[in-house]
C-alpha cells in the first residue's frame, strides 16, 4: 500500500511541475508583478483551467504527503532510532590481518634501527 501512495506521489509531483511550467509568466520577480491574477492575492479562485489544476494537484501532493506520514509513523511501532543503535550488535572484531597484506605490528611505520635489513645500502 505504502509503495502505490508513493508512486501516485511521485506521479503527482512530476505532474504539478508539468503544470506550473507551462502557465504564463506574470512578470515581476516572484510573481509579485502584473496584472489582477487570481490566486492567493486577490482571495478569488483561479480563473484557467492551469491554475484551478494547479491547485488540484497541489491539494493531492498534500493529502499524499500526509498519507505517507501516517503510515511511516503506524510501521515505526514507537522505537526510536536511538533504540535501534543501543539494541544493535556489537561490530565483530577485525582480523589481525588481511590476507596479503602486513601484520599489526608490521603496520605502516618504517622498520626499526634493531631489524635485520639496513635501511640505506653500504659502500664496499
Amino acid at each position: 500500500m505504502q509503495n502505490v501512495i508513493l508512486l501516485v506521489h511521485l506521479l503527482l509531483t512530476l505532474a504539478l511541475i508539468g503544470v506550473v511550467l507551462l502557465q504564463r509568466s506574470e512578470g515581476g520577480g516572484l510573481g509579485m508583478g502584473g496584472g489582477g491574477g487570481g490566486g492567493m492575492k486577490t482571495g478569488r479562485s483561479p480563473g484557467t483551467a492551469l491554475g484551478k489544476m494547479t491547485w488540484i494537484l497541489g491539494f493531492a501532493l498534500f493529502a499524499t504527503s500526509l498519507t505517507l506520514t501516517i503510515i511511516a509513523a503506524q510501521n515505526a511501532g514507537g522505537a526510536s532510532v536511538l533504540d535501534r543503535i543501543t539494541d544493535a550488535p556489537a561490530p565483530a572484531s577485525a582480523p589481525d590481518s588481511a590476507p596479503g597484506l602486513p601484520g599489526v605490528g608490521d603496520g605502516l611505520l618504517p622498520p626499526s634501527a634493531g631489524d635485520d635489513a639496513p635501511l640505506t645500502p653500504t659502500a664496499d
